[in-house]
């Protein structure tokens, strides 16, 4: 296989590895869908202790709108609580809620069993490597991401 072909196999192999792995995940948990454990995680990991809907909508990559919309069905169940921002009140700030806190403290040998078993025959070498491509495309797609806000300006 040549480069454009590697590239070529590595592009559809991410796009269907997300899908297969999305499905795994949402069988892990009838309560929390993989896409809203990726949005918790991200307030969890925001540099803000409670963030804004187009922060996380940012750190996620997905629209405000499906942001806004997995957060409000995470209130209803009482995960995340949504607080109007204290000098502007268009902005809502999203927080964890204790309830949120515990239930994923139940979850937590069940996902170390599933990163085990995903990343079951990695050696660090192999790891390490993935890591830093997948960290290289990252990088790579905020730049084409610049590239189409500035061309989209003009």
């Amino acid at each position: 296989m040549n480069d454009p072909e590697k590239q070529a196999y590595i592009f559809g192999g991410i796009l269907a590895l997300a899908n297969r792995l999305q499905v795994l995940g949402d069988k892990l948990d009838e309560n929390v869908t993989l896409k809203q454990w990726l949005l918790i995680a991200m307030i969890l990991k925001s540099e803000h202790p409670s963030p804004t809907i187009s922060e996380v909508a940012e750190m996620v990559g997905y629209s405000r709108q499906n942001v806004k919309k997995m957060a409000l069905i995470l209130e209803k169940r009482g995960f995340v609580s949504l607080i109007k921002d204290a000098h502007d009140a268009r902005i809502f700030r999203m927080h964890l809620t204790p309830k949120c806190a515990a239930y994923f403290q139940t979850r937590e040998e069940k996902e170390a069993q599933f990163m085990v078993a995903l990343f079951d025959g990695f050696n660090e070498e192999s790891t390490d490597a993935l890591c830093k491509g997948i960290m290289k495309l990252a990088d790579n797609i905020i730049t084409m991401e610049s590239l189409q806000h500035e061309n989209e300006k003009e």
